[in-house]
């Protein structure tokens, strides 16, 4: 974890890039960022995610091997979804203790993306809304975060082994000291509200649930949203991590946000958001009593995978 900020961007690099039949080359810049649109003349077949090769024309190091690696792109077509799904992951999908400052920092120096821990249920919930009410159709997921781009290999292997739906992530710029380390997913997570609407725009077609929680300032953020985009909000969870002071300040949002017909749910489990999603058709019955079970289940696990595992252990040895 330490490495990933003590890490040096490479300004000034050429890379190519090639998506179906496209290819162009374009130069990193002051941050090693480089970002290019492409246009196609005819739709795409289905949307999803596509192959895309990435190769570094320049020379960075000595005796350097040849550079090219395979990534994804999310491309998303009209008509192929019912809603999108933008979440926060800092204490919505994973646990972290964003607001306590050394709590924070133990889980960031001790634990690894195999040892970190979701809230319980969310896995079954976020598969759910990803598959929607009826199946036919993926709803695409999309990750706003305050953590830096420095976290983003951990965050990718975090929704893999914990069987998160994959999506893309919108991140803060890469930092690259200790000190940033210190102070990761800090802020006025006001760049949240920047990237939130980018995707509005972008994928102007899609009404999106929205879910975070309470213990920054995401129903600040969403309440926002909900008065710039009227009528795409079609429901929003605020996972409830704070003190009752908070709370209230949230149900207060929550209160207003009636008048734009869009529900805020302050939640004290993933079980409670599922049965609202269910009852308001935006996932099927099934998928909803998967999540409960998963939420009753998981809420009895160790406090970590850890803990999991020597408790595995105890058993297959008293089992001996």
């Amino acid at each position: 974890m330490i490495s990933r900020y003590m890490s040096s961007p490479i300004p000034d690099v050429r890379v190519e890039i090639l998506l179906f039949d496209q290819e162009c080359v374009v130069e990193t810049d002051s941050n090693g960022y480089f970002e290019k649109d492409f246009i196609f003349n005819e739709p795409l077949a289905v949307s999803g995610w596509h192959k895309v090769r990435y190769k570094v024309l320049d020379k960075i190091v000595e005796e350097q091997e040849e550079l090219e690696v395979e990534g994804e792109v999310y491309i998303h077509r009209n008509g192929e979804a019912r809603y999108g799904v933008i979440s926060d992951v800092d204490d919505t999908i994973l646990i972290s203790h964003a607001t306590k400052v050394l709590s924070k920092l133990r889980l960031i120096l001790t634990k690894n993306s195999k040892t970190r821990l979701p809230f319980t249920g969310v896995a079954a919930f976020y598969n759910a809304l990803h598959q929607g009410a009826d199946r036919s159709i993926q709803n695409p997921v999309f990750y706003v975060s305050s953590s830096e781009w420095n976290l983003y290999d951990f965050l990718e292997d975090f929704c893999e082994v914990r069987n998160i739906p994959k999506g893309p992530f919108l991140l803060q710029d890469l930092k690259t000291s200790l000190w940033k380390l210190i102070t990761s997913g800090g802020g006025n997570h006001y760049h949240k509200l920047e990237k939130i609407k980018h995707l509005m725009s972008t994928f102007d077609d899609l009404p999106f649930i929205l879910i975070g929680d309470s213990g920054q300032r995401d129903s600040l953020l969403y309440a926002e949203i909900t008065r710039q985009f009227p009528e795409r909000v079609k429901a929003i969870y605020i996972r409830d991590v704070s003190k009752s002071k908070k709370d209230e300040k949230v149900n207060a949002i929550a209160r207003e946000l009636l008048e734009h017909n869009v529900e805020m749910l302050l939640v004290t489990d993933t079980e409670e958001a599922a049965r609202h999603a269910y009852d308001n058709g935006l996932i099927s019955r099934e998928e909803m009593l998967y999540v409960v079970e998963e939420t009753r289940g998981q809420s009895q696990r160790p406090a970590s995978l850890v803990g999991q595992l020597v408790e595995s252990e105890d058993n297959n040895e008293k089992g001996g």
